[in-house]
């Protein structure tokens, strides 16, 4: 039998803040929390508990092996509550249907709750046009149009939306591949009947006083739901891209089929495609990339957020091919960024990239620095006797990288330059230098540089800091231990492609503790090595 008992209207918002509550109780000591955490985790150290220690701790008291079965739970409890109580099933099912409308992810949410209200209320599907056009269904929405043309244009629904947002905006669209091309055929109904291709609707702003967000029909087809058929229809029905989403959103991902619509259909402007080349930096994707070069994106043009191109792909590590595609198409080192008024020279410096300062002198672009940044970029390429001339000359240069030592170390060893690193601890970086962090790459606040290297899985990198002196059980902001970081990436990280038991095995050659660790953790190879490296000590699978 669980030890708790959920109640009858379990709230999982509530539960949330016990996990909060709990894990803050922990962190300070408390004799009844620590209990709770003993018998449900491997967890001990009562300064380092995370929320998801106490997470699991409450799904394990009632029953549950994990958080998220427990939250899974706690949701289809809920869903069943709602339906039997409706008072509007129409109003509730578009609700449902429609993307969160909660300050979450446009393109979050499940169809559980619709699917649920449909089985209990299977009139709803056709009860107006705007049901029927979150359902894609064709038919239905043709007799609507048939018998009043105006119900192609007319606003209603919960969000007082037209008929075409709730085609674009639909969850179905998005998660229910089955119905993809009657979408399509609904929105050509409604088009051929008068709808506007560039309707939208205006969403709150994120942050308190921002602008309303225009949230363009497009966008919910290309950006949200990354549907080829619709974008294409739109498209060739007048929907402009340019809407401040569709650019943004629209890249993500790897399926990069949406994205050449959006850009063949030569309609994406300047900005537009700033952006996308961005975007595509982010998501480390070559051939994105190189499609939007190849449709005119220009790697100088600096938008809204700071920096160029060439900067944004500096700036999240992205590999030596793509610094050079941004390179063969014009990006110049020089421009500089609105943020800071720093160049791409200094930030390939202050990231650890000597590859990306090679590349730029391969090809004959100026990387001439001056002061700290020149020592720094000394460091990046590992030159020993430079460094040493820099500071025979300008001894106070040393104190200047020192005060940024933690910062460089964590960004060297993040692109996996061990030999920036050895140049940097030979300048007098501590090993135990602390990283001010890097919220892209989730590495937190307080990250040692052996915190770094673990999670983006650089074995020659945590070699070094180890022998070094780097402390190996050190944990960062967020209560993690390197070990735990580098089974994580190796389990569930998007460079998990290129795991090797080498990301692990320093560290547990070294002792580290595996406390915090489930085994089986999704990575064979990693639990092989911890089952061994136990010793017999403790149990480390999972109950």
């Amino acid at each position: 039998m669980p030890e708790r008992q959920l109640p009858v209207r379990p709230n999982l918002e509530q539960y949330k803040k016990q996990a909060k509550e709990l894990a803050r109780a922990c962190r300070e000591g408390d004799a009844e929390a620590l209990s709770r955490l003993r018998a449900h985790s491997r967890h001990s150290a009562e300064g380092h508990v995370a929320l998801s220690d106490a997470q699991l701790v409450l799904a394990r008291e009632h029953g549950f092996e994990s958080w998220p079965k427990f939250a899974a739970h706690i949701e289809q409890l809920r869903i069943a509550a709602v339906v039997a109580e409706l008072a509007d099933p129409v109003d509730a099912f578009l609700r449902a249907a429609l993307v969160p409308r909660d300050g979450s992810s446009h393109a979050g949410g499940t169809l559980d709750e619709a699917n649920a209200i449909l089985a209990a209320y299977p009139e709803v599907a056709q009860r107006n046009v705007f049901t029927a056009a979150a359902l894609g269904d064709e038919a239905a929405v043709r007799g609507f149009v048939a018998r009043d043309k105006a119900a192609a244009t007319t606003a209603g629904g919960p969000y007082e939306w037209d008929p075409l947002c709730h085609v674009c905006f639909s969850r179905y669209l998005r998660l229910d591949a089955g119905r993809a091309e009657r979408f399509v055929e609904t929105a050509r109904v409604l088009l051929d009947a008068g709808a506007d291709p560039n309707s939208g609707w205006y969403e709150k702003p994120w942050q308190p006083g921002e602008k309303d967000v225009w949230e363009s029909a497009l966008y919910g087809a290309a950006g949200m739901a990354h549907h080829a058929g619709l974008t294409r229809l739109l498209l060739e029905r007048g929907a402009d891209p340019n809407d401040g989403e569709t650019p943004y959103h629209a890249p993500e991902g790897y399926d990069n089929t949406v994205l050449q619509i959006l850009l063949e259909s030569g309609k994406v402007d300047e900005r537009g495609k700033s952006w996308i080349l961005a975007r595509k930096a982010d998501w480390h994707d070559f051939e994105g990339l190189k499609l939007a070069l190849a449709h005119g994106a220009d790697p100088n043009f600096v938008p809204h957020w700071g920096r160029s191109g060439l900067q944004h792909s500096i700036l999240r590590d992205n590999r030596i091919e793509m610094i050079e595609a941004l390179l063969e198409h014009g990006g110049d080192p020089g421009v500089l960024s609105k943020n800071d008024g720093t160049n791409a020279v200094q930030l390939a410096a202050r990231r650890g990239r000597g590859d990306v300062l090679r590349l730029f002198e391969t090809r004959g672009l100026s990387v001439k620095l001056e002061g700290v940044d020149r020592l720094i970029a000394a460091c990046a390429l590992a030159d020993r006797p430079q460094v040493d001339a820099i500071v025979a000359a300008a001894p106070d240069l040393r104190e200047r990288l020192l005060a940024e030592g933690g910062d460089l170390l964590g960004a060297f060893a993040g692109v996996g330059n061990t030999e920036g690193v050895r140049c940097l601890l030979q300048a007098g970086v501590r090993a135990d230098a602390l990283y001010s962090g890097d919220a892209y790459f989730d590495t937190a606040k307080d990250s040692t540089a052996l915190h770094v290297a673990a999670w983006r899985g650089w074995p020659e990198t945590v070699r070094l800091l180890i022998a070094q002196g780097a402390p190996v059980d050190a944990r960062d902001g967020k209560g993690r231990t390197a070990l735990q970081l580098g089974v994580r990436a190796g389990a569930d990280s998007y460079w998990m492609r290129r795991r090797s038991p080498e990301w692990i095995e320093p560290l547990l050659q070294t002792g580290a503790s595996a406390e915090g660790i489930d085994v089986p953790t999704g990575w064979p190879e990693a639990d092989a090595l911890l089952r061994r490296y136990s010793g017999g000590k403790g149990n480390l699978d999972k109950e």
